[in-house]
């Protein structure tokens, strides 16, 4: 599930890469030994997911299926993060992706670098305690 979820928002998402580079297979090699949370709705099924690579407090990967965006879930999920939010976290956003952008500046984080991706260009945000 977590799987189809991951193909599926990737390729509705990043409409500027060529959809066949996504692979259902890619989850299981792009979460290895990383931290799965998952955030399901009322009806018990699954509205989207967030891996942490808990050694560097890095957010890899934050989904969720296009009817739960923006219902609350990706803040569930931030929630559910050890120690949220009295912890230091930090992601990296491709430019491209302006509403997860808008969220996570929403959510308290800020600019701190750029870089580039074979997706495309990205910035990395980190979440500081206040």
């Amino acid at each position: 599930m977590l799987a189809d979820i991951y193909l599926s928002v990737r390729r509705q998402t990043f409409v500027w890469v060529d959809p066949g580079k996504f692979h259902r297979e890619d989850f299981s090699v792009h979460t290895n030994g990383e931290t799965i949370f998952v955030c399901e709705h009322t009806d018990r099924s699954v509205a989207g997911f967030l891996s942490l690579w808990p050694e560097d407090d890095f957010i890899h990967m934050l989904y969720i299926r296009q009817e739960f965006q923006g219902l609350g879930a990706g803040t569930a999920l931030l929630r559910a993060l050890p120690e949220w939010p009295q912890h230091k976290y930090r992601l990296k956003c491709l430019v491209n992706n302006r509403r997860a952008k808008a969220f996570y500046l929403s959510h308290g984080f800020a600019v701190t670098g750029n870089g580039a991706s074979p997706e495309g260009d990205y910035e990395e945000l980190s979440f500081s305690p206040v």
